[in-house]
């Protein structure tokens, strides 16, 4: 009996060792889950993405279309994975629900989040081998983590039908109808209407911009932005003392102005103008520039990958909206630039220290679009959230700390004026306007459940 009891305890406690066996050894068996939820791969493609829009000079509204896509893709590709968090299906305009994980499956879907992300970006930018050998770099890293083949397999194909229903969902914002609109005309005979600038001389840019369908408001117009002063020659006259204004703040600049224009200059194609001889200065947009405080931000936190996944479509939404909503305003009032004025009315010889881009004055489009980033992070980081902004020191400019997020698009609205781009009018009405779009897209996004 003893020796039958024996061997029965043996048998069982051979079960139970086996059963306890497998439970210990299956999170090792998916130990590749954990590894995958690592945000450096999803910061890594945001800015590999940024490094394209650079090279391939997209236009800063433009470029915020690509940020805008991507981002939601490698969102909507990583939302199955965290229940606690919610589609943007039915919440940005015209977006449909995406195809669904097959019930019962295992997928890795951070992979899937970074195979939409770079699938979309590289369909909309030009230089798409470059985005294809990041693809291989960061899916090499997928696959050194030991995921199953299957596993792969199912991720990759899921994040290909994502991609696939946010680019379907792309092509209906009206944004291919507006490369064949007309050109923008020029009203010649009155002197308050924006004309061309030094030293391109180029064509309005993007005048049909507020024809896009927005992301999360309901049309160009629904914020109302402060007029601009009155426009007026004579001397003393309001509109002529901004005008000086701009232009005795560009002769009178310390090296720190200067310093603070130039930080924010952002101007994607700067045209350098030597005797017969022209360059192009390729710099980061000023929508690239508050993507990469938006990494900052998630890094300095800590934030998880859907976090950080979070933070980049939300602010992509809030850039995309503030510069449909500026565009409008900039050719409803058709202003003329402080350089046009000033040379015609003050000074012939007369230069802003920073170029001055192709579209009209009002409102500024960095200060509009910085206001409405500054209010998305606040909403998702706080209103005093220290950070060290290292964007520019690729083009040889140091490092700024900034106190907070309002600080940092405040001292961008000031830089337009030190740079003599931009009235004082200009500056506060677009920060004004931007500071309400941000928060009512970071409102309006619903991400958690």
């Amino acid at each position: 009996m003893m020796k039958h009891l024996n061997k029965l305890t043996v048998f069982c406690l051979l079960i139970m060792l086996a059963v306890w066996s497998d439970c210990t050894t299956a999170p090792t068996d998916k130990a590749y889950q954990q590894k995958a939820l690592n945000a450096s791969f999803y910061h890594a493609g945001v800015k590999r993405i940024t490094d394209i829009i650079r090279h391939d000079i997209f236009a800063p509204p433009v470029s915020a279309r690509i940020y805008a896509y991507s981002a939601i893709a490698g969102y909507e590709a990583l939302v199955p994975g965290f229940p606690g968090y919610k589609s943007l299906a039915g919440q940005l305009n015209g977006l449909t629900p995406c195809p669904k994980p097959e019930a019962g499956k295992d997928y890795c879907y951070p992979l899937a989040s970074a195979n939409a992300l770079l699938t979309v970006g590289k369909q909309l930018v030009f230089s798409e081998g470059d985005v294809q050998e990041l693809k291989e770099q960061i899916f090499d890293d997928f696959k050194a983590m030991g995921i199953p083949q299957d596993v792969y397999d199912r991720s990759m194909a899921y994040g290909e039908q994502v991609a696939k229903h946010i680019l379907t969902w792309s092509k209906s914002d009206n944004y291919a109808q507006t490369r064949s609109a007309p050109k923008f005309t020029i009203e010649t005979k009155n002197p308050a209407r924006w004309r061309p600038t030094p030293p391109m001389y180029g064509d309005a840019l993007e005048p049909h911009w507020s024809e896009i369908r927005p992301w999360v408001i309901d049309s160009a117009a629904q914020f109302k932005n402060d007029p601009p002063v009155a426009f007026d020659t004579k001397k003393g006259s309001d509109f002529y003392k901004q005008a000086l204004e701009v232009y005795e703040i560009g002769k009178n600049l310390t090296e720190d102005q200067k310093a603070t224009a130039w930080y924010w200059d952002d101007n994607p194609f700067a045209m350098e103008v030597q005797g017969h001889l022209s360059f192009a200065r390729k710099k980061i947009s000023p929508g690239g520039h508050w993507m990469n405080i938006a990494a900052e931000a998630c890094r300095k936190s800590n934030a998880d990958i859907m976090k950080s996944a979070e933070t980049y479509v939300k602010v992509a939404c809030a850039l995309t909206d503030a510069f449909i909503v500026c565009w409008y305003e900039k050719y409803k009032t058709n202003l003329i630039r402080p350089e046009s004025y000033i040379n015609q009315y003050i000074d012939p010889d007369w230069q802003p220290l920073i170029q001055t881009p192709p579209f009209p004055e009002h409102t500024s489009g960095h200060s509009t679009i910085s206001s409405a980033a500054a209010s998305v992070l606040e909403k998702l980081y706080g209103e005093q959230f220290e950070f060290t902004d290292s964007t520019e020191t690729e083009f040889g400019l140091p490092a700024r700390t900034f106190s907070s997020f309002r600080v940092a698009s405040d001292e961008v609205g000031k830089s337009r004026l030190l740079g003599g781009i931009h009235y004082r009018r200009g500056n506060e009405a677009g920060l004004k306007c931007g500071k309400e779009i941000g928060y009512y897209v970071s409102d309006r996004i619903k991400t958690k459940e």
